[in-house]
Order: C-alpha cells, then sequence, then structure tokens
C-alpha cells in the first residue's frame, strides 16, 4: 500500500526549505532551494501522486508560491503561523525542524491554517488598502498647509478653502519664495493624490459591483460606497465565516479578555483579526448613529450605561452581525432584526 505524504515549507524572502513525512512520520527527505517555482516543482513531482497536503507558511511573500503550486494541481494549505503553538524543548531549532513541523502537523490534523483569498481578486482587494495609505499622505499634506497658513498668519484656513485653491494661487498667500514654494508643491501633491485616489476608487468599484455581497451591504446603515467596496473585499467568501459572531470576532469589535470564575485573568490578542475591517465598521458606526435613528437611538442607551468609545464598539460589532446575515441570506437589512426592541413598536 503506498503511503501517503505530507510536505512543509519553511518560506523566506530569497530561499525556502521543503520537508517530507510519511503517514507515520518518517522524515524523508528535505531540500532547501532558492525562491523559484520551477525548483521548487522539479523537487516535488516525483512525489505527487502520495502528496496528501503541502503546507505553507503565512509569510509576507506567499502569493507567488501558493498561488503557482496550487495551479499545478497540488494540494496546497497556508499554514497561520499566529496560531500556531511553538514547541518547547528543543535545543536546537531552524529551517529544517519548522519545516518538518508543518509536514508533522498535517500528519497529526492539527495544524491551523489561513484563508487563501481568491487568486483573481486579491490584487484589487489589495489595490484598495493601497488607497487607504494614499489617503493618509493626502490628510498629512493638508494638515501641514492648514499649519504653514495658520504660522505665517495668524489666521485659520477652512478645508473648503484648501480644496478650492489652485496650485498657482496657494504661492500668492505668502510674502516669502519659499513658503510660497512649498504650498504649491503640497498642492500639486494633494490634486495628484486626488486623482490617484479616484482612479483607485473607480477601478475597485467595477470588481466590488460583481460580488453578490455588495448590494445587501449598501442597505446596511452607515455603509456607502467606500465602506461598502472595503467589506465586500476584504470579506472575500462569507461561507468561511460560520457565524455572525465569527464575523464579528474577525472584524475586531468583541472583546479580548480571558476570564476564571468572573475575574479578569488576562487578554487574548487584540490584533487578530482584520485591520480594515475593525476600520471600516467602526466607521460604519460613527455615520449610523449620526443619520440612523434606531442606531442613534440604541447608541445613546449603550452610551449612558459605559462611555461613548465602547458604545461606538458595540455599534459596529452589531453592523458586522448584521452584515453577515444579508450577505449569507442575500437579503436587505431589517433594523427590527437587529435592535429586537423595535418588534414591539408599530410600524411609523
Amino acid at each position: 500500500m503506498t503511503k501517503q505524504l505530507m510536505a512543509g515549507i519553511d518560506l523566506h524572502g530569497n530561499n525556502l526549505l521543503i520537508g517530507l513525512v510519511d503517514q507515520d512520520g518518517q522524515r524523508l527527505k528535505h531540500q532547501k532551494l532558492a525562491c523559484d517555482l520551477k525548483l521548487v516543482d522539479a523537487f516535488l513531482t516525483p512525489y505527487k501522486p502520495q502528496l496528501k497536503s503541502l503546507a505553507v507558511e503565512s509569510t509576507y511573500n506567499w502569493y507567488w508560491l501558493v498561488d503557482g503550486l496550487r495551479a499545478l494541481g497540488y494540494p496546497v494549505v497556508l499554514a497561520n503561523p499566529a496560531a500556531i503553538e511553538q514547541y518547547n524543548g528543543l535545543k536546537h531549532a531552524d529551517d529544517q525542524s519548522d519545516a518538518y513541523f508543518l509536514a508533522e502537523l498535517q500528519r497529526l490534523n492539527i495544524l491551523p491554517t489561513g484563508y487563501i483569498y481568491d487568486a483573481h481578486l486579491r490584487p484589487v482587494r489589495d489595490l484598495l488598502r493601497r488607497r487607504l495609505s494614499l489617503v493618509h499622505q493626502r490628510t498629512a499634506l493638508m494638515l501641514s498647509f492648514k499649519s504653514l497658513y495658520t504660522r505665517t498668519t495668524g489666521q485659520a484656513l477652512s478645508l473648503s478653502r484648501l480644496k478650492g485653491l489652485a496650485a498657482a494661487e496657494a504661492r500668492t498667500l505668502y510674502a516669502h519664495p519659499a513658503n510660497g514654494l512649498i504650498a504649491t508643491l503640497q498642492k500639486e501633491h494633494i490634486a495628484k493624490l486626488d486623482e490617484s485616489i479616484a482612479l483607485i476608487e473607480q477601478t475597485v468599484l467595477a470588481s466590488a459591483r460583481e460580488l453578490p455581497s455588495y448590494a445587501p451591504l449598501q442597505t446596511l446603515p452607515g455603509i456607502g460606497r467606500i465602506l461598502g467596496m472595503t467589506i465586500t473585499m476584504e470579506i472575500g467568501e462569507i461561507g468561511r465565516f460560520k457565524s455572525a459572531g465569527d464575523l464579528a470576532s474577525y472584524c475586531r469589535t468583541v472583546n479580548s479578555q480571558r476570564l476564571s470564575n468572573g475575574k479578569q485573568k488576562g487578554a487574548n490578542n487584540r490584533k487578530c483579526g482584520n485591520k480594515y475591517l475593525a476600520w471600516a465598521f467602526v466607521e460604519a458606526a460613527n455615520f449610523a448613529k449620526r443619520y440612523d435613528e434606531p442606531c442613534r437611538q440604541w447608541f445613546d442607551r449603550k452610551a449612558a450605561k459605559t462611555s461613548p468609545v465602547l458604545a461606538t464598539k458595540a455599534l459596529a460589532c452589531k453592523l458586522a452581525k448584521a452584515a453577515w446575515h444579508v450577505i449569507s441570506e442575500g437579503g436587505a437589512y431589517e433594523p427590527r432584526r437587529m435592535f429586537p426592541e423595535l418588534a414591539s413598536r408599530p410600524h411609523p
């Protein structure tokens, strides 16, 4: 009977190490290779018919390897290093032992794995993430422009006036040519960032509209075009979240704590989850509490018992759970499901 094989790949920026074990835990072979898909395929080809699972460590540069191996028909899984418990008692550890350890975890069926985002949509999602970086740069330039004006004139410059200024007009705000030059350059950079951000939004929106989750998300309070795109692209397949609570946890909207006998015994990893979804749902909560009546009423009651910060986070949690329901069920947002206390009230 042919034995099944498991492989682990310890991936680095300029090389990788592959370790192979059989179903009995016997180490068969290992090899250090350059980061070249052809070399990896040549090493694995003799074992491909027996290969049950191949784990690649989720490092910053896993895209090329995981996508390439999956395209070649290998049974690839993405190992989640943040969830892998470090083994103790070893006096010596290196890349070889790390690769074999990944293979051994697969053999025992206890390897924590991560989600492999769709290779076609992943570049679009990453493009939207770059938009947020450009928005931060634009904000920094605007604040610097306003600060320079206040320092040199003693007056405040409104944001609307700043946005309406032309680059040539910015130079005329100052008597000193150095100040005029920096103001001109900053205004030019702001204008260029505006163009880049608009182009990114247009490109991402074309892809997001084709996904079934985008339209239902638009029915939630506080979620508009940008937040709808962000949530759509970051969630990916909603089926990877078994419940609304799982999605809320991934969005970092639940408490991170460890209790024993009702007492605080520590805190878990607060950063476990998706920081972009965390930002999106907190932003949605801030909009919802201002413009949606049921959300505002619920927020006011919660803030009176806790604090505005905690109430905002709690509202973000409710929105994340509502997002799971509308995406999973394909329907529109229903306020009476999100706020059961509304069910006893008559319809307006």
